[in-house]
């Protein structure tokens, strides 16, 4: 997953967790940490080298926003999941054009296929169920629009940015 820290953006993967002992992969450096969190949102952090941190969660109500309060420091923290990630390059072609493919922004394996090839969709309607580092995002078209092909089939291991499913124009819909 992506961690936005302020305007830093980090590649975040959990290697493997064992109790408090966890070895997390920031970027490309391993760092293997003993993590504590106490109830009311203060952590503690012990690195392998001997340093010691703490520091205060803030989670904010839609639970992927934290402030995050240190000694000396606050920091904006964003994590952004595949879905997210999704609607972020989908709103760069919100601009009336319709969007001509579903693509996954990360590997993964198709869970389900909600439509058929021929099929006319409505704007905002879920076409595909990709499930990538354990959860599950329903990839929905932006406007009104046919099903031309599918390129995959469920239970199939994909590749980011691989086409899943091929759109064109619906000459009946209606334009706003």
């Amino acid at each position: 997953m992506e961690v936005q820290i302020g305007n830093r953006l980090a590649n975040v993967e959990l290697i493997s967790k064992e109790g408090n002992k966890v070895v997390i992969k920031i970027d490309e450096k391993v760092y293997d940490i003993d993590f504590v969190m106490a109830e009311n949102g203060v952590c503690s952090i012990l690195t392998g080298d001997g340093k010691s941190y703490n520091a205060e969660l803030k989670r904010s109500d839609d639970g992927r926003s934290y402030l995050v309060n240190t000694h000396f420091n606050t920091y904006p923290v964003e994590i952004i999941d595949s879905q997210a990630k999704y609607l972020r390059n989908r709103k760069k072609g919100e601009s009336g054009e319709l969007q001509d493919h579903i693509a996954s922004p990360m590997p993964g394996k198709v869970v389900k296929i909600l439509v058929n090839e021929g099929d006319r969709v409505k704007a905002g309607t879920s076409v595909i169920v990709v499930e990538a580092m354990k959860m599950q995002s329903d990839y929905k078209v932006t406007a009104d629009c046919i099903i031309k092909s599918i390129l995959v089939s469920e239970n199939e291991v994909i590749d980011g940015n691989q086409t899943l499913i091929q759109l064109a124009p619906d000459p009946d819909a209606k334009a706003e």
